[in-house]
């Protein structure tokens, strides 16, 4: 089988926030795909042949054709736009706005997310999920107050926001719909974040975010 005619390999998890987001960029940029479940709670991203692929030991990580590998999902994202840049471009063409895109990806993927991360979460409260849990509502939630108040400024309408930055889906949106869905599952309560909260159940109605959420993956349980 040539390189023309072999498939892009994603590792992945149903839950991860970070594999959500490629999924999401996948599903963009219509580029076929095999799918290969790495079960977190079963600890198969420490084991030695996932290490083979991402010494790193961490999910999403992305093989191309040729057998190239990518890891981290922002720059897997990026990798998507700048291959395929005519295909529901996920950045937009003017500069401030491509800024601010950034930006809304940074504050989620580098400050919301990595605090409530499972592993860490697992160090510093080795014996207690429910401090767990309250530390992951807690930070959510502060990270969720100031993206609000950005996108409030940015002259987003907290009844009828349908995208992040905008008229079309961004990688913000690729980015903010994961974390969200993280939010829920911690239990915060999102209608303290209106702006937000219009723009995931605008974004949860496009086919290609429906399609991509962690229930309807062949590794979700049933």
């Amino acid at each position: 089988m040539t390189d023309e005619t072999k498939k892009s390999v994603l590792y992945g998890y149903f839950r991860s926030s970070a594999t959500w987001r490629v999924r999401l960029a996948l599903a963009y940029k219509n580029v076929d795909y095999d799918y290969r479940p790495i079960n977190l709670l079963k600890q198969e991203q420490r084991s030695e042949e996932f290490e083979k692929v991402n010494p790193s030991k961490k999910i999403p990580a992305y093989i191309l054709p040729d057998g190239k590998v990518l890891t981290q999902s922002m720059a897997i994202v990026d990798y998507l736009e700048d291959t395929y840049p005519e295909k529901n471009p996920l950045l937009p063409k003017n500069p401030y706005e491509r800024a601010l895109v950034r930006e809304i990806v940074n504050e989620i993927a580098c400050d919301i997310h990595p605090i409530q991360n499972p592993a860490l979460m697992a160090e510093i409260f080795p014996d207690n999920v429910d401090k767990r849990t309250e530390w992951a509502r807690s930070h959510i939630a502060t990270g969720f107050k100031a993206l609000e108040s950005k996108l409030a400024a940015a002259g987003r309408d907290s009844k009828e926001a349908k995208y992040c930055v905008g008229n079309n889906v961004t990688m913000a949106d690729l980015v903010l719909v994961p974390q969200y869905y993280n939010g829920k599952r911690f239990s915060v309560d999102m209608s303290e974040y209106p702006i937000i909260d219009s723009i995931f159940k605008h974004l949860m109605t496009l086919p290609e975010f429906k399609a991509t959420a962690p229930e309807n993956q062949p590794d979700a349980p049933q």
